[in-house]
């Protein structure tokens, strides 16, 4: 298993400035792979405290690229549904280029009701646009005067410039929550996957992902990357005490950004979305240590955590780990960072 560093606002202008958030998790990326870690993810989100400082990923990869030498850079994930694929796939081959290679890219369908209301798009056409999207895109990044015509973007022999610097092109990730077509549709299609393990339902939605990799024949079981919350400190209820608020704010503020779902909304392509949301209402910090979704304690109970995750879920190869979620003051985030890096890496490492 290797381990990432995620970033994932939860943040609003009178707490703390683009600025100084954006600063900060440069910080903490940069010393995350001199502590080994060996990826930095950002999401894309729009309009709102949950997420909506990082609207573009790429601008952030790109900016830490000249921070860092090694570490892959990955967005976790860009929306095709309200992206241009000629933009995206430009943008992309720019990033790439930029960080000497070092991209992946991670694509999702988005969820929260909130953002397809202001950008004019139906949730209805979710799989449909994503799909799309996905299907030009790699089209754009393999090969030069590109013709496809689609449903909702019609391309007419075009090459993407610049050129991406991986061939054939960087490695994709499909980002899957809750339904099993999207971890079967990520296995059959050989793309990595990247998942949140909340909800109980992880091991079987890996299962049906490696199912539908080997089904289709492609070398290997695939690739999973999960997110975690972590915090690290010398003494474990002192961690799980500075977490607390700033953890237990996350479910409060994704709650409030997909409102929608709680409300009554559904959607053809987000079958269950509003049960889903209805046991997020129950979750907190103490749920989520205790189904090894968290990993917040001593070095010592952080070591068994993730033994323990490997075992509700099987094998991963990548964990992605929210270190400065919320408001976490930044000497606390970056000391368990430190921590992590320090005394949980290594024993793992020499337990392997």
């Amino acid at each position: 298993m290797e381990f990432g560093v995620q970033f994932f606002p939860d943040v609003e202008p009178k707490d703390k400035g683009g600025q100084t958030y954006f600063r900060e998790s440069l910080d903490i990326a940069e010393e995350a792979e001199k502590q080994g870690f060996t990826h930095a993810r950002v999401v894309e989100h729009h309009f709102h405290p949950y997420g909506g400082y990082s609207p573009n990923p790429l601008i952030f990869l790109s900016a830490l690229s000249q921070r860092t030498q090694n570490m892959r850079l990955v967005t976790g994930a860009v929306l095709p549904a309200f992206n241009h694929p000629l933009k995206l796939a430009g943008e992309i081959g720019m990033v790439d280029s930029v960080s000497g290679g070092r991209l992946d890219v991670g694509f999702a369908r988005a969820f929260l009701l909130h953002e397809f209301r202001r950008f004019g798009v139906s949730p209805d056409e979710s799989v449909e646009r994503f799909r799309e999207g996905l299907e030009q895109i790699d089209l754009l990044l393999r090969e030069e005067n590109v013709t496809h015509h689609g449903k909702f973007h019609s391309i007419e022999a075009t090459t993407s410039l610049p050129r991406p610097v991986q061939k054939p092109r960087p490695k994709f990730y499909l980002a899957c929550v809750n339904t099993p077509e999207s971890f079967e549709f990520a296995g059959r299609e050989g793309h990595s996957v990247m998942a949140i393990p909340i909800g109980g339902r992880a091991p079987e939605l890996l299962n049906i992902y490696r199912k539908a990799w080997k089904d289709a024949g492609h070398p290997g079981t695939g690739e999973v990357m999960l997110a975690f919350h972590m915090h690290c400190e010398p003494d474990g209820e002192a961690a799980r005490r500075t977490a607390k608020p700033f953890f237990d704010h996350y479910f409060v503020s994704q709650l409030d950004a997909a409102k929608e779902w709680l409300d009554g909304a559904t959607s053809k392509d987000y079958p269950g979305y509003e049960k889903m949301f209805e046991q997020i209402k129950k979750m907190n910090l103490e749920t989520q240590i205790e189904s090894r979704s968290a990993w917040v304690g001593s070095p010592d109970e952080i070591r068994r955590a993730i033994a323990e995750a490997t075992e509700i879920y099987g094998t991963f190869e990548h964990a992605s780990l929210q270190i400065n979620f919320g408001m976490m003051p930044f000497d606390k985030a970056m000391a368990s960072l430190k921590m992590f890096g320090t005394e949980v890496m290594p024993q793992l490492a020499a337990a392997a």
